[in-house]
């Protein structure tokens, strides 16, 4: 299965609203913990972990693509 280039941003939209809406449906509680968790953290540590999320999904869509070809 190919998908075209227009496609391609919309699947990845559709896979983040999936996972977002999975989180805030399963532990709506937990949302609120954990946004006073990143708030309280430094600006420095939260800028960290988006760096490290850039690089962690980077290599995901790497791996992904080699997989499929």
């Amino acid at each position: 299965m190919t998908i075209g280039l227009l496609a391609l941003p919309f699947l990845a939209i559709g896979l983040v609203l999936v996972v977002e809406g999975l989180v805030l449906a399963l532990a709506p509680s937990r949302i609120a913990e954990l946004l006073d968790l990143i708030r309280r953290m430094p600006v420095e540590t939260r800028r960290n972990l988006g760096l490290g999320a850039i690089a962690l999904g980077t290599a995901l869509i790497w791996l992904a693509r080699g997989l499929g070809g």
